[in-house]
């Protein structure tokens, strides 16, 4: 009997551990609501996570080092009317996060800094397009300020944040439910699951889809797809006999699959969380109680199975850390946050390595926090990979960045007047009211700055007033 040869893999030994109990965020209360999202968004400076809350819909976003026990009235970020479906952390402003409702709407929000006094309740802009929920947010990869959503309404909305303006709006090409979007790597390419059971990649500027696949799974549970570094597309579903399946595809060939497998029997929807700097997939399925990775590679079976990461409380969510958040000097390659009923755990994944050098087979150069595009540059046809940073030094997260939202002057939309004798005067008018607007809003933001500035020296005052008391105990 001819033994196996074992295939060489520097992943094969990844190990995953739970943090300890002080590193976990205790008495945070998850959100309820029955939707697959994951509920959770994690950057290299803050953690969000949707809770319930009463009258509308909330999240919470705690710094990371904020571990232990989360008051009960820590600040929440309040503003949507119904309860929130999916966050997403901006990719090139850590200080930025985009939400989704059941109200419809799409907010973008500021977090600052320092730990505010209050709830947050006033985005800095409300995106309004969607005549049903929206369930699905993701971020352009490279281009600054574009956010894609989908709703219930069948219809994917591409936004420019920096206006408040609709980009492109694709509203004929899903005939039912969209179960989930994702960008390829420079943002040329959507690849699409919907309820009708078609797998299908959109070019979403020209406004077609370029490939389709009918029932990549057969059977009727949601499907998820995501693009993989090499442009194939890897999708998790279930077979007709309800059986959960991966596969993975090439949207050139979409008539037989580079890979299928079948895996078990479980009926939680798979949430694929994928590397591409280690081209490792990760599977989260809601109600589980374990992550299993794969590694994804050019020679047979394509997809090879290497671990299951088990622990004894299913998962009611999972946050994915950006590889810039990660700490290279412990050999860690990925950061889960599982979410409980009522507390978040982060989970490390590690190679285990003997050496305290940077390991550089580990940690090749990885997308950072700089857009490769404009909104307008992405719009027109451009296309650029991601604009890539060394992990050698770890990464540091910038300061502060203010998104600034700059709305079209709705008068460079009239027509122009008439007769040649008012077009002077229309022209000196409008010139005018943009210089008021423009006054207005230079108040508007010294204003704002100076209330920021009020609200930390309160928060000083208070700090304190609690010394003092607890000096006088």
């Amino acid at each position: 009997m001819s033994r196996r040869v074992v295939r060489q893999s520097k992943f094969r030994h990844v190990f995953g551990q739970a943090a300890k109990a002080d590193q976990a965020y205790e008495d945070i209360r998850v959100s309820k609501v029955t939707w697959d999202s994951s509920f959770c968004a994690v950057n290299p400076k803050f953690l969000a996570i949707i809770v319930e809350a009463g009258g509308g819909g909330a999240f919470i976003v705690l710094p990371l080092a904020k571990t232990g026990r989360v008051d009960k009235n820590y600040p929440l970020v309040t503003g949507h009317t119904a309860p929130v479906l999916d966050i997403d952390w901006c990719p090139h402003n850590d200080n930025v996060i985009a939400s989704a409702s059941d109200d419809t709407t799409i907010m973008v929000w500021q977090i600052p800094d320092y730990t505010p006094m209050r709830n947050i309740t006033e985005p800095i802009i409300t995106l309004e397009g969607h005549s049903k929920r929206v369930g699905i947010l993701c971020w352009h990869p490279t281009a600054r300020n574009v956010l894609l959503s989908a709703g219930s309404d069948n219809v994917i909305i591409i936004w420019n944040v920096g206006t408040g303006e609709a980009l492109l709006s694709l509203d004929d090409m899903h005939p039912d439910i969209i179960h989930s979007v994702c960008w390829n790597s420079n943002g040329s390419l959507l690849a699409t699951t919907c309820k009708d059971k078609t797998l299908r990649v959109i070019d979403p500027r020209k406004g077609q889809v370029v490939a389709e696949r009918f029932a990549a799974h057969e059977g009727m549970r949601p499907m998820r797809a995501i693009f993989t570094r090499q442009g194939h597309i890897f999708t998790t579903g279930f077979t007709r006999m309800s059986q959960r399946e991966l596969g993975l595809w090439d949207p050139n060939n979409f008539e037989e699959p580079v890979a299928l497998q079948e895996m078990d029997t479980s009926n939680g929807v798979l949430l694929p969380f994928y590397d591409s700097d280690s081209s490792i997939v990760y599977l989260c399925g809601k109600g589980d109680s374990s992550i299993r990775y794969f590694e994804i590679t050019d020679e047979p079976p394509f997809v090879h199975y290497l671990n299951t990461f088990s622990s004894k409380e299913p998962q009611r969510g999972v946050g994915f850390m950006p590889k810039r958040g990660l700490d290279v000097s412990k050999c860690e390659i990925a950061r889960f946050y599982k979410l409980h009923e009522r507390k978040c755990e982060p989970i490390v994944m590690t190679v285990p390595r003997k050496s305290d050098l940077f390991q550089d087979d580990l940690y090749p150069d990885t997308p950072g926090p700089e857009p490769a595009l404009e909104a307008d540059e992405w719009l027109s046809g451009q296309d650029a990979e991601p604009v890539l940073i060394s992990l050698r030094d770890g990464y540091v997260p910038p300061k502060h960045r203010e998104l600034r939202v700059t709305k079209p002057n709705i008068l460079d939309a009239r027509p122009p007047p008439s007769g040649p004798r008012r077009s002077q005067s229309a022209s000196d008018s409008s010139l005018t009211q943009q210089h008021t607007l423009e006054r207005l809003l230079e108040e508007i933001k010294a204003l704002r700055e100076q209330v920021q500035a009020q609200d930390q020296r309160i928060t000083a005052l208070e700090n304190m007033l609690c010394e003092l008391v607890d000096g006088t105990d």
